[in-house]
């Protein structure tokens, strides 16, 4: 069964949308199953496979974040090495900007680029303008115009002022600036991260996604593609987000409205009401299905905490708070709830089990 995508997957022309820039289509692979030695000694002929992609399909428009989400073993760096052709996919076809993974792996090459962010392969002893000539020069790059591309460089990752240091003295989140920026050597289109902040504290991995936004996306015009854990990547940095789970990719959107389709409009509400019978006829109200979480007994006053899926919208929750108002129902304070990362992820992984055992 495919992913479940919004109707901003069309292709270009049908929404106003910017066309694909990456397009795959029904890509799966498989890897020999790993085996005992009594089973190699017992069926030496025998070969077992484990299938980690199974019929992937997604369009990525130019110039978008998308984010890929799922579990560990979900299918994520096995897609990310065919994009980058370092392996080649067993069925299915993927093409970036016009050219076959398989067949025109070169040309794939030359305008996909993933961003490596092992720290370690920088050279520590270099500083940071001396990493970007080795690897320029390795590209091709001399004279003049190698002095000017670094120099571009130095000045689009933010490290102008730092540019003649030992990489050694670097924080993690210059380095990880100074390795987008050699990856950027070779002008690449679409860009490939792998947890990109993984490393970095909550304010800095903050500040570089707040980069790649500004820098990357909308002053270069790249696409980028992050695999991520995090939950503020996926719910507020990416357009779109596609999620994974045993080598399916089963649903694609944008991860609010993905949550709005499976948590619905979920708020938290303190009020003083202090018989668990009236929650459910209070809270009932406007339509909402109520979820109680118990009393706050840190609240002063008598306050209790009510959460509420409330569908509709905020008509709806307007006609709440007033069924509350008119029972006599003090309230305290109405927010909005977010459905968390792994919550979506959950819901999601069980909706898809619901509808391929229906199907």
């Amino acid at each position: 069964m495919g992913a479940q995508q919004l109707p901003v997957a069309g292709t270009a022309g049908t929404d106003g949308a910017a066309p694909p820039i990456v397009r795959l289509r029904e890509i799966s692979k498989w890897f020999p199953a790993p085996r005992r030695w009594r089973e190699l000694v017992r069926h030496p002929r025998r070969r077992d496979h484990v299938q980690a992609l199974r019929g992937v399909s997604v369009d990525i428009r130019e110039g978008e974040f998308f984010g890929l989400l799922g579990p560990n073993g979900a299918g994520k760096s096995t897609l990310f090495r065919i994009l980058s052709t370092l392996v080649s996919a067993d069925a299915g076809t993927g093409i970036v900007c016009g050219f076959d993974v398989g067949r025109d792996a070169d040309r794939v090459r030359d305008v996909l680029a993933p961003v490596v962010a092992d720290e370690r392969s920088l050279n520590w002893r270099l500083s940071a303008r001396e990493n970007l000539r080795l690897y320029a020069t390795l590209h091709g790059l001399r004279g003049p115009a190698r002095s000017s591309r670094v120099d571009e460089l130095l000045e689009l990752v933010e490290l102008v002022g730092d540019a003649d240091r030992p990489v050694s003295g670097f924080s993690s989140g210059m380095k990880q600036r100074l390795l987008l920026g050699r990856t950027l050597l070779a002008r690449p289109r679409v860009l490939l991260l792998d947890e990109p902040t993984r490393s970095l504290d909550p304010l800095s991995a903050r500040r570089f996604r707040e980069f790649l936004r500004r820098e990357i996306s909308e002053a270069q015009g790249c696409t980028v593609l992050l695999a991520t854990h995090n939950a503020e990547e996926a719910l507020h940095f990416c357009d779109r987000v596609g999620v994974l789970d045993r080598g399916r990719l089963i649903a694609v959107g944008a991860a609010s409205q993905l949550a709005g389709e499976l948590g619905g409009e979920r708020y938290v509400l303190w009020v003083k009401e202090s018989d668990p019978a009236r929650f459910d006829a209070l809270g009932n109200s406007g339509g909402a299905v109520v979820r109680r979480c118990g009393h706050l007994v840190a609240e002063a006053g008598g306050w209790s905490r009510l959460e509420l899926d409330i569908p509709g919208g905020l008509d709806a929750v307007a006609r709440v708070l007033d069924g509350l108002a008119r029972a006599g129902v003090p309230v305290a304070r109405c927010e909005r709830q977010e459905m968390s990362l792994a919550d979506l992820l959950e819901a999601l992984l069980e909706r898809h089990k619901r509808m391929s055992a229906d199907g």
